[in-house]
């Protein structure tokens, strides 16, 4: 038994009108409450008189335009009808970017608004398949509207629905916070529904249950799938907020930090109280421990291949990578034997931090940027791995996509540490973490 059916896409086609014709005159009832977009087209524009929405026939009503349709039970369903306008003034049948900011501005206005139960747009949101599970035939970075990304970003849709690319794809529930950056938010799903009776029986009906936001306790309402990705339409977010703002130059480009916890627990942040100092202050002064067994990388080794070095500092030195990635791929390492970043006293810091900026400078002089991971797994000697790339194919958004991506087709989840931020203030001991 179901309370209501809602319609996405063109809901006339091009010979509707004999059998439109016996549900407006009430020969033909719609079984249940039915709820549509509006046109698509300006050969189906007449079917809806009126912009605000109206009942077109018994159990059929016209959502409207655009707007928010709010159930007895509290489900509230965000609505906007028809195509991307591609010139203004937008005809009857198309949206335009003020209709979008609108109705942003009405919802987003609603004090403690976290966020719709239910979007319906006909046309895709561009780009949805962002590091998601694949579309298909679907190339979700170029069809689709701009708009209605905007709109799903702005709007966190528990559950988003649209059609007109006539093939089903439920897309994998996506976040709406940033890990360790915001407080937890509930994740979105986006579907895409098939032409009714197709050929190729694909999906055009989904069966599904909701209870509306307001109803949901706040911890249930959060809950992280297992299988969440990541917001398909934070880049586009991010453009769109800097396009008032002066470009950055490639070398102000903002640096990206994440790390993958390889135990099966999840790191904690350090408490910020005295004990806290005092830790810090007597991990500062305490000596390098001794390697159990041979070390390959202590410089005072005879294991290590002195003539990879190229150059050696007070605290670390710096060597080609043996069997590296690329030619220029470099390592900085502590002279002394220390396992892990988080196990650094602040002097080897500070000249670790002079290295990265020389490589920086460097790199920079041959047209490239480096990307630098630790990868603290089965290693006993801290090993900093300077990867460089090409400066002008690669953006530090471009690198962080693309870690994302291959992680989530690993199945890891990369958890972002927040700006100004660095991993001591989130992992105190120098246990098993791919750090980027």
């Amino acid at each position: 038994r179901f309370q209501m059916l809602l319609c996405v896409g063109s809901f006339f086609g091009s010979t509707s009108e004999a059998e439109w014709a016996e549900y407006r005159t009430g020969a033909k009832k719609a079984p249940i409450p039915t709820y549509v977009l509006g046109a698509n087209d300006q050969e189906t524009t007449s079917y809806f008189p009126d912009v605000s929405g109206c009942e077109l026939a018994e159990n059929i009503t016209y959502l409207g335009h655009r707007g928010l349709y709010s159930g007895t039970s509290g489900l509230q369903i965000a609505y906007l009808s028809g195509t991307e306008s591609q010139g203004e003034p937008a005809p009857a049948y198309s949206f335009s970017a003020k209709d979008v900011a609108e109705l942003k501005a009405s919802l987003l206005s609603t004090p403690n608004f976290k966020g719709v139960d239910i979007l319906l747009t006909s046309p895709w949101p561009r780009g949805v398949g962002t590091f998601a599970n694949s579309a298909g035939e679907i190339d979700t970075k170029k069809c689709g509207s701009k708009l209605v990304s905007d709109l799903a970003a702005s709007l966190k849709p528990r559950y988003h629905f649209a059609g007109l690319e006539k093939t089903y794809y439920e897309r994998l529930p996506y976040r709406n916070h940033t890990v360790l950056q915001e407080t937890p938010q509930h994740v979105s799903r986006f579907i895409a529904l098939a032409d009714v009776g197709n050929t190729s029986k694909k999906k055009y009906l989904y069966a599904f249950s909701i209870v509306p936001m307001s109803l949901m306790d706040p911890a249930e309402l959060v809950k992280q799938p297992q299988d969440v990705t990541e917001n398909p339409y934070r880049k586009s977010q991010k453009e769109a907020a800097q396009k008032t703002k002066a470009p950055l130059s490639a070398e102000e480009e903002p640096a990206c930090q994440f790390f993958f916890d390889l135990n099966k627990h999840q790191g904690k942040k350090r408490p910020s109280d005295g004990k806290d100092r005092e830790n810090s202050q007597t991990k500062q002064a305490k000596k390098p421990p001794q390697p159990t067994g041979p070390c390959w990388f202590c410089l005072a080794s005879p294991e290590v291949e002195k003539h990879l070095v190229v150059s050696i500092g007070t605290h670390c030195y710096l060597a080609l990578a043996k069997g590296g990635l690329l030619p220029d791929h470099v390592l900085i390492l502590p002279i002394g034997h220390y396992q892990s970043v988080v196990d650094l006293s602040s002097e080897v810091v500070e000249e670790v931090t002079k290295y990265k900026h020389a490589l920086k400078d460097f790199f920079r002089s041959k047209g490239k940027r480096y990307v630098l991971f630790e990868r603290n797994y089965r290693s006993q000697h801290l090993q900093l791995q300077v990867i460089p790339v090409p400066l002008d194919r690669c953006t530090s958004e471009d690198i962080k996509e693309s870690f994302i991506a291959q992680a989530q087709e690993q199945q890891i989840e990369l958890l972002e540490i927040p700006e100004h931020s660095d991993i001591t203030q989130v992992r105190d001991q120098p246990s098993p973490v791919l750090y980027l």
